[in-house]
């Protein structure tokens, strides 16, 4: 399905400050944003603490294994959200005071997903006499269930939606039914945080601190960990979620960062001085992810806890290894997922409202980010599956916005009792496992429930903008201005604008990526605009035009010691004559294309 761009609509209230550049009041009007007090970012709009359901008992919980100096075991997830709501928790209990704590984290490819009794059974050979998990869990009925057979409380920590069951423990997760929290799309890793912060306050008022000699932590040393989980995990960025992002990004500005954060970005080539969300949802989420995804996020883990320098550039010089290896086998999978569209007959009309494909030889730690990759290149949700256990594929899904995935499984599963043999997620993204026997009965059965709620809605594929950029508007103070105007993310878009653009210039670089050298219609100014792996955006770089309608971000290009104004093009339409003649590539003059994630 082609893409097409449609200018947002603007939001008819507008309290904005009368000052506001005018670009960037668009841009919010744009997204809804019509308060001047929505724009501050401060911790005094933050959500209360005392709004998250079922704290006290879980606080309570804390403080008695501390108090008797109980073994706790934090039991995380293998992806970024899990692995920094991991060391999150670690830290901070033991920046509190607790004597001894420790983590699991489950094997993608030997435990599974969250906490299964197989793994409280290791949490028990730990001497764990209190099991918190981080990140998962509200599903864990079984495992819960043998927890409470050896003796060992579990308080659940967890932002997934609830099934229709839940385990008998302690639960805190602003998405169960009834919850007064009022920022229902927290990360995993923003609900460990909203823990800690009860937790401190419980622990001032019963005097912990004072009586051990303990100074108070500071939990805002941690929001470089909330801000990378929660842009990780591309949860919606409301505004409560905005503020943990963004008050970690101005951490890690100042020089505030974590030690294996701050390699993290090193050796992706990015600047802790002027990083964004975009550098960490794009740059250090996939060296994160790596590990979980090819090896073991206890590697991931233990970078973002080490406070030994070296330990942490050897960490994550692993990680960027990790993460290459990852981009190879999945170059090599969307190229067979492709060519299985095609010999299936699957394109144009033919192609059904949701896609589900297996291959025997792909990775199960690769389909998530292959079905990402395919989701964006088709414009509607896909579903990749890869052989699990025997006689089980292991799914993994990605949508488009307008079909949230979670209750989309729900609704197959209620309607084919026994179909899916179990499933959990959220609106974007989501994981299954179903019989290898029902692959074609569950893809028709997911497909026609697509379809069901695509009935009456803007079909996928529209890509939403802000409008022109002016002769005024470009230069390097407007692109400044537009990058540290966020956080941008899932729910709250970077900004994206179009316009006719006369193309100079164009030539392949970084192997795969396509640079071109345009015109903004009224000036003389040459731009520099790159296109990442074309093929994903449905881009011939044979069948561009001289005149071209571009749809991109305003960008900065900071390479050989040059800044200068760049465009990160995410739509082209021909318009006119075809373009230049593609020249040769002249080196990889440009750090982004080495650098995409």
């Amino acid at each position: 399905m082609s893409r097409r761009i449609v200018r947002r609509p603007l939001a008819v209230e507008d309290r904005l400050p009368e000052d506001l550049n005018p670009v960037l009041r668009r841009v919010y009007l744009g997204r809804g944003i019509t308060e001047a007090e929505d724009l501050d970012l401060s911790f005094a709009g933050l959500a209360s603490v005392d709004l998250l359901g079922n704290l006290q008992p879980a606080l309570e919980q804390l403080h008695r294994a501390m108090v008797r100096e109980d073994p706790i075991v934090i039991i995380g997830d293998y992806d970024a959200d899990g692995a920094t709501s991991t060391a999150l928790a670690l830290r901070g209990l033991q920046a509190m005071g607790a004597r001894r704590v420790d983590f699991l984290v489950p094997n993608r490819f030997h435990e599974g997903y969250g906490l299964t009794p197989a793994l409280v059974e290791r949490a028990a050979g730990l001497g764990a006499r209190l099991i918190l998990t981080v990140d998962n869990g509200v599903g864990s009925v079984a495992a819960v269930d043998r927890a409470r057979e050896l003796e060992i409380a579990v308080v659940v920590t967890d932002h997934h939606l609830p099934g229709a069951r839940l385990p008998d423990a302690v639960i805190v997760n602003p998405n169960l039914p009834g919850d007064p929290f009022p920022s229902k799309h927290l990360a995993g890793v923003g609900v460990a945080f909203y823990l800690l912060a009860g937790l401190r306050r419980h622990l001032r008022q019963a005097g912990w601190f004072g009586s051990r000699g303990l100074a108070e932590p500071n939990l805002a040393e941690f929001l470089d960990l909330v801000a990378l989980g929660t842009v990780a995990d591309v949860v919606s960025l409301d505004r409560n979620n905005r503020i943990l992002v963004e008050q970690g990004l101005r951490r890690i500005r100042r020089g505030g960062a974590s030690p294996g954060i701050g390699a993290l970005l090193a050796v992706a080539g990015r600047n802790s001085e002027t990083v964004t969300s975009v550098d960490l949802g794009f740059a250090v989420a996939p060296r994160l992810n790596a590990a979980g995804r090819l090896a073991d996020m206890s590697l991931g883990i233990r970078c973002l806890l080490s406070q030994d320098r070296a330990v942490v550039e050897t960490l994550a010089g692993h990680l960027d290894e990790l993460n290459r290896e990852r981009r190879q086998i999945e170059a090599e999978m969307r190229e067979g997922a492709e060519a299985l569209v095609e010999a299936l007959g699957l394109s144009g009309d033919n192609l059904p409202e949701a896609l589900c494909l297996f291959d025997p030889s792909w990775h199960q730690g690769v389909i998530g980010i292959l079905a990402s990759r395919l989701a964006g290149r088709h414009q509607r949700p896909v579903i990749a599956f890869a052989p699990g256990a025997e006689g089980e594929l292991k799914g993994s899904a990605r949508s488009v916005p307008g079909i949230h995935l979670r209750d989309a499984l729900d609704a197959v599963a209620r309607r084919d009792p026994g179909l899916i043999q179990r499933f959990g997620g959220h609106a974007m993204a989501a994981g299954l496992c179903i019989s290898s026997a029902q692959i074609d009965r569950f893809s028709e059965r997911f497909a026609a429930e697509v379809n069901r709620r695509l009935e009456g809605m803007e079909p996928p594929g529209v890509l939403p903008s802000d409008g022109e950029l002016g002769a005024e508007d470009w230069r390097l103070e407007t692109a400044w201005m537009l990058r540290h105007a966020g956080p941008w993310g899932q729910g709250f878009p970077e900004p994206l604008f179009d316009g006719a653009f006369t193309v100079v210039d164009r030539r392949i670089v970084g192997e795969r990526h396509l640079k071109l050298r345009v015109r903004p219609p009224g000036t003389e100014l040459v731009l520099d605009a790159i296109v990442f792996d074309p093929a994903l955006k449905g881009v011939d770089p044979q069948c561009l035009g001289e005149r071209m309608h571009l749809g991109y971000h305003l960008d900065i290009n900071q390479y050989g010691g040059s800044t200068r104004l760049q465009l990160i093009v995410e739509h082209l339409e021909r318009q006119g004559a075809p373009a230049p003649p593609e020249r040769p590539e002249e080196g990889r003059d440009n750090p982004t294309a080495q650098n995409v994630a």
